[in-house]
């Protein structure tokens, strides 16, 4: 199975490096394009959210791979792809190779198919079983279809992950009451202040995040909230829901001058709020402490902004502790659902068997059946000679028979002579030859 993944998550890079590897919606189809070109790939898909990037990927297998010792030959394959990837992360992202592959992790074969189910039911996720995961893999082959760079094997890979996120979620507790990025935030600034009523909120974005980040604010009290987006029609949408103001990015530097909380979740390859807007604004507010949140990857916020007096700056992995006091509830769903990803990994290398099986069906009926055609062909002009219909059948009969075992027969006698028993067991087991069953 040529499967390959070369990936980078939270556990293994920090925000720094991940922001630098990360896909925004607005480069990833260069960069799909750019893989597809490479000789070694057949098929990629690219998966890039706030906490991973990963590729996934059908490589190209020697058409002579059968005549050579496949395992090792195909282990070499998937090393030097491995590789081959790097380098082009390296190249596109202007890294060196070393700095990417000292946090990366990489999977072949059925391992790649195991990995994407674990991931699309959210157990290889910051926030244990959160559910927006299976959106974004969604969306991700979507852009991958649309720019033809997926066909029926990695896309039937994607689509039996689906099929067990979708179990799972409905056979066990994993989703249930999750700990999302945004409820992780809002916990954390209720702890630094802990009444959050009276406190004034700035959103930066109008994406999912954000919009529970909205919700989670209003169902604690807070009543002042505004929305900040590059698209005012966005930012009204999400404000019109939480009786919430609606700003453009150009005026976020008037509106932090009241904003007691920043939270800020976008797909901007650049920052959008820098260390001199928030030292102009903390000085507007006569240094009134100011917790800004950044759940962006790339950030949305400069880490210098970390080193002014009075702001307190958290990223994406500093809320994990946030976080990890609330797995311990959905522990025993993930052994659950560890479970049906190992019946689903299963069902699928069975499936993929079934089909590989396929082709050589096709060519040995089509072998059969042209057999039958020529000798159904001769049995007519013999009839129509006015020989004895009795005499055709029979001569019919013994002419398939001797032309469907012929080759069977020469390669068993062959196999005996060399002590390849295996093949005449398989040859038994395959006609049924024993079985007490009478035709």
């Amino acid at each position: 199975m040529p499967l390959l993944l070369v990936g980078i998550n939270h556990s293994t890079a920090n925000i720094a490096l991940r922001e630098k590897i990360a896909f925004p919606p607005e480069i990833v189809g260069k960069a799909l394009s750019q893989v597809f070109a490479l000789e070694e790939v057949e098929e990629v898909v690219i998966v890039s959210t706030c906490n991973r990037t990963e590729l996934y990927l059908e490589y190209q297998l020697y058409q002579d791979l059968e005549k050579l010792d496949s395992k090792i030959v195909e282990n070499q394959l998937l090393v030097d792809n491995q590789k081959v990837i790097i380098n082009w992360l390296a190249g596109f992202h202007n890294l060196e190779p070393e700095e990417i592959l000292e946090c990366s992790y990489f999977f072949g074969g059925e391992n790649v198919v195991r990995h994407l189910m674990k991931v699309s039911c959210g157990l290889d996720s910051m926030v244990l079983g959160e559910p927006q995961i299976l959106g974004q893999i969604k969306s991700a082959l979507a852009v991958s279809k649309d720019l033809n760079v997926v066909g029926e094997n990695l896309g039937r890979v994607f689509q039996g992950a689906f099929s067990i996120a979708k179990e799972v979620r409905t056979e066990t507790a994993i989703g249930e009451n999750p700990v999302s990025v945004a409820y992780a935030a809002v916990t954390l600034a209720e702890r630094i202040f802990s009444d959050l009523t009276s406190l004034r909120t700035l959103l930066i974005g109008a994406g999912r995040t954000v919009e529970l980040v909205a919700r989670h604010l209003v169902d604690k009290g807070v009543c002042q909230i505004v929305v900040a987006n590059r698209t005012l029609d966005n930012a009204l949408e999400i404000a019109g829901k939480f009786d919430a103001h609606c700003a453009l990015l150009s005026e976020i530097p008037e509106k932090l001058v009241d904003a007691d909380i920043v939270v800020s979740s976008t797909n901007s390859q650049l920052p959008l709020l820098g260390k001199g807007a928030v030292e102009r604004a903390l000085k507007q507010r006569k240094h009134e402490p100011m917790l800004l949140i950044d759940l962006a990857v790339p950030r949305d916020i400069e880490a210098e902004v970390g080193d002014v007096a009075d702001a307190y700056l958290y990223s994406i992995d500093d809320i994990s502790e946030v976080i990890e006091d609330n797995q311990k509830s959905r522990e025993e769903a993930a052994e659950q659902a560890e479970s049906i990803i190992e019946r689903g990994v299963s069902k699928y290398l069975k499936q993929v068997r079934s089909l590989n099986a396929v082709a050589t069906l096709r060519a040995f009926r089509d072998k059969a059946e042209a057999i039958r055609d020529v000798e159904i062909q001769r049995a007519i002009k013999s009839l129509e000679k006015g020989e004895a219909t009795e005499k055709v059948l029979e001569s019919l009969g013994r002419a398939i028979t001797n032309k469907l075992i012929h080759s069977p027969s020469v390669q068993m006698k062959k196999a005996s002579a060399e002590g390849r028993d295996e093949l005449l067991r398989l040859t038994q087991e395959l006609y049924g030859l024993g079985d007490s069953d009478e035709f």
